[in-house]
């Protein structure tokens, strides 16, 4: 599984259909996913779900008015439930052989993350973008059955390393992908369908993340050997606590080749509260695009810390930051919303 710096083909989006993810806030994220798109077709294609030929149209119409080039937009028409690409594509895989890079997608079950019923449509969608790309698609199973995951529980350095955590893949009561598993077993499946050499178990994610622990809120790698950990200095903040042992485990943790892991802090906003309901506001939730970072903002004096230190970790290309005051009340912001398809000599 390549790393998300890794040249991409195309980024997968869908377009936001379902008022009830954003209750009573839905109206400016239409605008916000083409903000986006504009953001990512100078570097790359955009494929993006629609939900039909006439919601195309519309999103035609919209991104016109964004300013977005249209000729770097591949549409979709496929119905959906919620759409998060991140956790509903496929993972995409690559292997290399005479010098030819050839693309796959692994095909983890999805069932609305051990929480929300309305997923059935969304589990479709590996199987719709596979035959789209042209491209093979391997069903993940252990112990006779499909394995449940998320492409947000996880996050890769492309070299064989991989982050998950503990609450969200292990924890027996609360949202349960895989009863049963043990650290053992997922070993065992992202060595066998990922390539993964080297898993490092971190503990709980952060307050108000609705997934029960995705790491794509908490710790990302930037490059080989170096991770960003969100980090909470007020000691009576919920995050402070899990954070500082997430740090405890990274800096005890190794890489595949044995050196230890870079750890570089990155800030968090204040508390982000709507409806008396605390979001799931992080800075590590940043999309890597082939020539720009988007990263979700919060009209929060630690903005600007964040964008600066990502800037100084990404000097090849533009840190661009996106407002997610509004985005994030669907629980979850720019890496929730996207995915990226690697590229390869197929799949393009």
């Amino acid at each position: 599984m390549p790393a998300e710096w890794e040249p991409h083909a195309a980024t997968l989006l869908a377009w936001p259909s379902n008022r009830a993810d954003w209750p009573g806030k839905f109206q400016p994220i239409p605008w916000v996913f083409a903000e986006i798109v504009r953001h990512l077709v100078p570097g790359e294609r955009v494929r993006l779900i629609v939900q039909s030929e006439r919601r195309e149209a519309r999103v035609r119409g919209l991104l016109a008015r964004a300013g977005v080039d249209a000729s770097q937009v591949s549409f979709l028409c496929q119905t959906t439930d919620r759409g998060w690409m991140r956790d509903v594509s496929p993972c995409f895989v690559v292997r290399t052989r005479n010098d030819r890079r050839d693309l796959a997608g692994v095909h983890f079950g999805f069932n609305g993350w051990a929480k929300y019923r309305n997923w059935k449509r969304d589990s479709e969608i590996p199987a719709r973008l596979a035959s789209e790309l042209g491209i093979p698609l391997f069903r993940a199973e252990w112990q006779g059955r499909q394995v449940i995951l998320e492409g947000g529980a996880i996050e890769v350095n492309g070299q064989g390393t991989l982050l998950t955590t503990e609450e969200c893949l292990l924890d027996p009561v609360v949202q349960v992908r895989n009863p049963g598993f043990t650290a053992s077993d997922y070993a065992e499946v992202f060595r066998r369908y990922l390539g993964v050499t080297n898993v490092v178990w971190l503990g709980k994610g952060i307050a108000g993340d609705d997934t029960h622990g995705h790491v794509d809120d908490l710790c990302r790698f930037v490059n080989a050997d170096t991770v960003v950990l969100c980090a909470e200095t007020n000691p009576r903040d919920g995050n402070c606590r899990a954070l500082c042992e997430n740090r405890e485990r990274l800096e005890g943790a190794r890489l595949e080749t044995g050196a230890r892991l870079n750890v570089v802090s990155l800030p968090m906003p204040e508390p982000l509260l709507f409806d008396g309901v605390r979001l799931p506001a992080s800075y590590a939730n940043f999309y890597i695009a082939n020539q720009t970072v988007l990263v979700p903002t919060f009209n929060d004096p630690s903005d600007r810390v964040a964008l600066g230190v990502l800037a100084e970790l990404f000097p090849d290309r533009p840190v661009v930051g996106v407002h997610a005051v509004d985005l994030v009340w669907g629980l979850g912001t720019v890496h929730c919303l996207s995915h990226e398809v690697p590229r390869a000599e197929n799949g393009d």
